[in-house]
């Protein structure tokens, strides 16, 4: 005795709903169960294809687009009602096959668009011309060469931009983020390089969030107007530069960080300190409002030059109030230390932040034991610390005699609590 088919008498809406959460090829087949089933998955939101473990592959073969895979993808996108809120293209596609990704960006612009477009090439950059997608929200793209078309007049939607390994020109580059007006976060990483290198100025009246790394392909970057910004994340795509390759990259790092004066939040790597510990630096500059730096410290590349750069950002933080470092293992922690003992020394007034408004320092390591001598410059120096956090991370071990080195520990005037937290455990340990 058959069942009642109750879910075939729900609204479409929440049929639609259900099939958004199946792979496409099973979506399809839906049409096969009832009348009321038939082409309801033409009404998908979100389409996904190419090569993901969560995503239909479509069949063909996996290890390049055949173009029996272009056709159907073709037709799936031919046979969908409306505009969709995603499309997701991640595949291998040959240096010849760039016409046939702009026809299935064309057949969503006459599908109405999309708000959230990703497309990511493996191994060949494609060459992509961006349709005019008015209700674009979300893009991003890998290993592209973007152009933009004969009139271009912006995405007037477009919030996040993320731009992978794209080769795009200046002007283009410019246009596209000049006239993204609703723009709020924007992420360059590891641009192609081109016959030119880019100069970017960026301008944008919304931008909240930039995540920017530097690289051999970059002239200049700098931001000119972006009165909303409150995040800055600043990374070098090149983990182990020789000290020329670094100090030309200086003047790159040290014209954004200075054109970002105005944050609340900054993040950078090792290695744009490097770069800026291999040219002098503005006396007077300011981070007039920034609260919260975050810093990757790599302790075997430091030396003298790098900790005075350290110390250039802290005594241009007047107002810092939280200060998060990641760690990595070394045996020359003790070194760094005594040269930050040392350049403390010469500072006549002392260090602002360090005086008067840092009250949160967190260290992230999987070297707990010789990060205590790290964090006691901070406990003896920082005269209104109140939170002194070390966060183990998960590869790494909490030994007994930890606790009992770190409650040995002399603390600032203002008694800042101590705390280790474990990734492993997930748990807090309350040392003092």
């Amino acid at each position: 005795m058959g069942g009642v088919d109750r879910i075939s008498a729900l609204p479409d809406e929440i049929k639609i709903s259900i099939l958004s959460r199946l792979k496409v090829k099973y979506a399809i087949r839906t049409s096969a169960l009832a009348r009321s089933w038939r082409h309801l998955w033409t009404h998908l939101p979100c389409l996904r294809l190419g090569l993901h473990p969560y995503q239909d592959r479509l069949g063909g073969n996996t290890a390049s687009v055949t173009t029996d895979w272009i056709e159907r993808a073709h037709h799936l996108v031919s046979s969908l009602r409306g505009p969709l809120d995603l499309f997701e293209l991640i595949h291998r596609f040959t240096s010849d096959q760039a016409p046939l990704i702009q026809r299935l960006l064309h057949l969503l612009l006459q599908k109405g668009g999309v708000e959230k477009l990703y497309l990511k090439f493996l191994y060949h950059p494609q060459l992509v011309h961006l349709p005019p997608f008015h209700s674009l929200k979300v893009l991003q793209l890998c290993k592209c060469h973007v152009l933009l078309p004969n009139g271009f007049q912006g995405f007037r939607s477009l919030t996040t931009l993320e731009l992978d390994h794209v080769q795009i020109s200046s002007d283009h580059l410019n246009f596209l983020i000049h006239t993204s007006n609703n723009l709020t976060t924007f992420l360059g990483s590891e641009f192609l390089v081109s016959e030119d290198p880019l100069s970017i100025t960026i301008t944008s009246p919304l931008l909240r969030h930039l995540t920017f790394e530097i690289d051999d392909s970059i002239e200049k970057v700098s931001v000119s107007s972006a009165p909303c910004l409150e995040k800055v994340e600043i990374m070098d795509c090149i983990l182990n530069r020789t000290d020329s390759s670094s100090k030309k990259l200086a003047p790159v790092a040290l014209g954004l960080l200075v054109s970002v004066a105005t944050v609340s939040s900054l993040n950078l790597e090792s290695n744009i300190l490097r770069s800026l510990s291999l040219v002098t630096l503005p006396i007077d500059f300011s981070f007039s409002q920034l609260r919260s730096l975050s810093f990757d410290f790599y302790i075997d590349t430091m030396n003298e030059r790098m900790c005075d750069a350290f110390f250039w950002l802290l005594r241009s933080m007047p107002f810092l109030e939280e200060l998060n470092l990641l760690y990595e293992y070394s045996g020359q922690i003790n070194r760094v230390v005594i040269l930050m003992e040392e350049l403390l020394g010469k500072e006549s007034d002392g260090i602002s932040c360090l005086n008067q408004t840092l009250k949160s320092v967190t260290i992230s390591t999987s070297d707990i034991m010789n990060a205590i001598n790290f964090g006691k410059f901070f406990l003896l120096n920082a005269k209104v610390l109140k939170l002194m956090k070390f966060h183990c991370l998960k590869w790494s071990y909490v030994e007994p005699g930890i606790i009992e080195e770190l409650q040995k520990a002399e603390v600032t005037p203002s008694n800042a609590k101590v705390v280790i937290f474990c990734d492993n455990e997930g748990v807090t340990i309350n040392v003092k």
